[in-house]
């Protein structure tokens, strides 16, 4: 699947700008600029010409110590950003929900990491539960599995070396070599899988929409008992009819 508008011609300053806001957003909103002309790979008079006009629209500002922070514009286009995001994702979510009878979330690429943007819960007692905005890793999650799928094993390998592959539970993959091959079945299958990798006893099922860094995930989880392996892969089916209207 792609997402509307892929393929488009990129303008390069309006990607290196936002390149700078991610990258100050992973530093918790405040970077010096030699810390934006090492994560960015931007030159330095290149970082220090943006910032400066981020700086002048009220988006960045300028500290005491010549470094950056995120603007209190940006406040403004965050909470709106939610507000748009609820809009369109929670009829998708529900749509899992009731196909499904499981928790359903949505889920994108920060870094070398996933973040939850939006749930929808279960309605039994026994549910899944995930606080929106957590930060999960890649390694263990159908979401974050989904998400890289598409990008090069070197690319995959590269990342998973800066990450680490802690170990959650017995379950987990901690091995490179183990993930990738894993990664591959990804791309066969076209949905990612989550066997009880981050958290014993629950089941997770994602597949990825679009390409890039305007691509997400959409999953389901539940807990082994009652989201069996036939309900799992039966489930793939519902995400994919969930998503479909977003693409037409």
């Amino acid at each position: 699947m792609t997402a509307p508008g892929a393929g488009r011609s990129r303008v390069q300053s309006v990607d290196r700008a936002f390149s700078l806001l991610d990258a100050l957003s992973r530093r918790g909103g405040r970077a010096s600029l030699g810390e934006l002309v090492a994560d960015t790979g931007l030159a330095a008079a290149t970082v220090h010409r943006l910032c400066g006009t981020l700086a002048e629209s009220g988006h960045l500002r300028r500290d005491a110590g010549r470094g950056y922070l995120l603007g209190p514009r940006l406040q403004r286009i965050g909470d709106a950003a939610q507000r748009a995001t609820a809009s369109w994702a929670e009829p998708v979510l529900r749509a899992v929900v009731e196909g499904t009878g499981e928790t359903a979330n949505l889920a994108v690429r920060e870094g070398d990491g996933v973040v939850y943007l939006a749930q929808v819960p279960s309605p039994h007692s026994m549910r899944m539960f995930t606080e929106v905005g957590r930060r999960v890793e890649v390694h263990c999650t159908a979401v974050g599995k989904a998400l890289v799928a598409g990008d090069d094993d070197a690319d995959i390998r590269a990342m998973l070396e800066r990450a680490g592959m802690r170990r959650y539970t017995d379950s987990t993959l901690v091995e490179v070599g183990a993930l990738i091959e894993q990664i591959h079945e990804v791309r066969r299958r076209g949905f990612a899988t989550d066997e009880s990798e981050q958290e014993e006893g629950v089941r997770c099922v994602a597949i990825a929409v679009g390409t890039g860094d305007a691509a997400f995930a959409i999953s389901a989880s539940g807990p082994e008992a009652r989201f069996t392996r036939d309900r799992r892969d039966a489930a793939v089916d519902v995400l994919r009819a969930a998503v479909g209207g977003l693409l037409g």
